[in-house]
């Protein structure tokens, strides 16, 4: 009878990782790394992707969609690191439950506008027909008090 190494079994930040069911697993392609690998494998494979291929991998199969979207630590990261994100949309999302996707994708291109309308982009616009395509966001009442204060001091 042949042993089985024990794998050397480090704790994730984030906690586990989702992994598929047993019986999911067998009926799963021999060539999709998720089923084979351990979780915390596939979970170090998808931390490795930006958030335009990370979502590109959620669509290419059930397993990857499984793993990637029940993974909460992958979203975080990438939710605290995109510079268009506003903390404070990201503590109020948080504080209303949403998951760390969600909070991502409500608020990342918000946050985008946010900053090209702090940044000056639509400083010089004399019409709203000058005004670029998404360039209009529902935005709170604080948001705007910002982007006026920006637009006095110029």
């Amino acid at each position: 009878m042949q042993k089985t190494p024990k794998r050397n079994k480090q704790p994730l930040p984030c906690g586990e990782p989702a992994s598929l069911p047993p019986d999911k697993r067998k009926r799963e392609s021999p060539e999709d790394f998720v089923a084979l690998l351990p979780p915390e494998v596939s979970l170090q494979i998808f931390g490795e992707l930006d958030i335009h291929s990370l979502c590109n991998a959620a669509m290419t199969c059930r397993s990857w969609n499984h793993a990637i979207d029940n993974n909460d630590c992958l979203w975080k990261n990438h939710c605290l690191t995109v510079r268009a994100v506003c903390q404070r949309e990201i503590d109020c999302d948080r504080g209303n439950g949403y998951s760390w996707k969600i909070t991502l994708l409500r608020n990342y291109w918000k946050s985008k506008v946010k900053q090209e309308w702090l940044s000056g982009k639509y400083s010089n616009i004399h019409s709203q027909n000058n005004l670029p395509e998404k360039s209009m966001y529902p935005m709170d009442v604080d948001t705007w008090g910002e982007i006026l204060e920006a637009e006095l001091e110029r």
